[in-house]
């Protein structure tokens, strides 16, 4: 696979590097987000020791570190006499007294065949690595397993990390970098098919053909790559996928809110809550409240989705014309997907713009600072942004348009007409107003911009 480039957290993990000392860093992440890449790339000019964990039990897990590691070091009494333990693995490896670095992939393997793991590790750390120049990387696709065993205050391991890394796909901003000579929308479009994970971008790096090419063979093919991706990853992680696919279905079909996904799958709240905050925990699905609501936590005007672009695109188009999928009719399902693609690149395009508005604010772009970001809703009118600096009392409020038309006057009005009914309960000292569009502006909209300090962009860079 080729690398995109990861340079913040590959400054992170060298900077590690050259400290004094032992380091243990956690890198987790959900599953394709690059951690393995990411970590092989760090490790091509060190001496190290890989190990990749599997669903085996323990004395196999033990039995084939000790013949990597006796590999390394050339040791064939340890290679065939084994370890007792994982303390045991951690004593031998100090003793070598060498500065290395010891990956340990899909770490949550070794606690599923014992959970005392993290315990031993725990215990191996202080006996024998905490002096050590050891750099102990443990790698883990389980989030919450990982959090539970290497960072949380009662984990094991806590209190005797260096570091840790929580690795994201990319957002659409790092795109750029992958896809510099695409166009705007294209790259927006090939964002909203398989968001930001690195193996799915490169089957477009890859190919030299147009995306819909691309989704064809890679996608809509039966036996291709990503036809069967999202079951794959989902009867990994879920001991019930069967339920999570009818929450999935619902939620792709834009049941949103909580009395419509109810309806949509037949389960009991309980059930269903409890299936959203395990899809939450996996990054796959988001919860939103109005940005303006006092105790977000608390609210009951929550709206659920799909966060991960790939499962939405996945469930919309894939699981529902399986049938004819199977039956190789790919082109008919193509035409589904170039019809359907339009509402799905709007959504998108109003999360890239939060994304750019964000940027702008951070790199001073705009002479204003808000603390909080997201959109409102109320009784059928919505607004795409609104920002928020409480302490100040600012507010902004923005709309996005995906639209071949440019941006005139009367969507500034119906923003400002929109926007009344939380200046009127909020009463903000100021307020600001932007707006984003696909195609650009009327020049009407331009001056007016220009006489009352409306923010405009265009795609996703400040024109004014």
């Amino acid at each position: 696979m080729e690398f995109i480039n990861r340079k913040e957290e590959l400054d992170f993990l060298n900077k590690r590097w050259q400290e004094k000392g032992a380091q243990l860093i956690p890198i987790y992440g959900k599953r394709r987000v690059g951690k393995t890449e990411l970590t092989l790339q760090f490790i091509k000019d060190k001496p190290h020791i890989y190990f990749l964990s599997e669903s085996v039990p323990k004395e196999l897990q033990l039995r084939k570190f000790a013949e990597v590691a006796g590999g390394f070091f050339n040791d064939k009494f340890i290679t065939q006499g084994g370890f007792r333990d994982w303390v045991q693995a951690l004593e031998y490896l100090s003793k070598k007294k060498e500065k290395m670095v010891i990956i340990i992939d899909e770490f949550p393997y070794l606690v599923e065949g014992d959970p005392a793991t993290p315990s031993l590790f725990q215990k191996g750390w202080d006996l024998y690595l905490k002096d050590s120049p050891l750099f102990i990387i443990l790698l883990g696709s389980s989030i919450g397993m990982m959090e539970r065993t290497t960072l949380f205050y009662r984990a094991p391991l806590y209190g005797r990390r260096t570091g840790q890394i929580r690795l994201q796909p990319f957002s659409f901003k790092q795109l750029k970098e992958a896809f510099e000579a695409f166009p705007f929308e294209e790259r927006l479009t090939i964002y909203s098919i398989v968001g930001g994970m690195p193996p799915y971008i490169n089957l477009f790096r890859r190919q030299k053909r147009n995306i819909w090419e691309v989704v064809k063979d890679q996608i809509l093919t039966k036996g291709s790559l990503l036809y069967e991706e999202v079951e794959f990853l989902l009867r990994e992680e879920l001991k019930e996928p069967r339920n999570y696919f009818a929450i999935l279905i619902a939620l792709s079909l834009t049941k949103t809110k909580l009395s419509e996904i109810l309806n949509e799958t037949g389960f009991d709240k309980g059930t269903v809550s409890r299936y959203l905050s395990i899809l939450q925990d996996l990054q796959i699905v988001t919860k939103e409240v109005p940005v303006t609501e006092k105790v977000p936590q608390k609210s009951r005007k929550g709206l659920y989705r799909i966060e991960d672009n790939f499962f939405n695109f996945w469930f919309r188009f894939i699981f529902r014309n399986r049938d004819l999928l199977e039956e190789g009719k790919k082109k008919e399902v193509l035409k589904m997907v170039k019809r359907g693609i339009g509402e799905i690149l709007s959504r998108n395009y109003e999360k890239i713009s939060l994304e750019t508005l964000k940027e702008a604010v951070s790199k001073r772009k705009l002479p204003i600072y808000f603390t909080r970001y997201g959109r409102w809703w109320e009784k059928g009118e919505e607004i795409d942004i609104v920002a928020v600096n409480q302490e100040q009392n600012k507010i902004l409020f923005g709309e996005v348009k995906w639209s071949n038309r440019p941006v005139g006057t009367n969507i500034y009005k119906d923003l400002k007409q929109k926007a009344q009914k939380v200046i009127s309960k909020r009463r903000p000292k100021k307020k600001y107003f932007c707006l984003f569009s696909k195609t650009g502006f009327t020049q009407a909209m331009l001056d007016i911009a220009k006489e009352e300090g409306v923010f405009l962009f265009e795609k996703d860079s400040l024109i004014v």
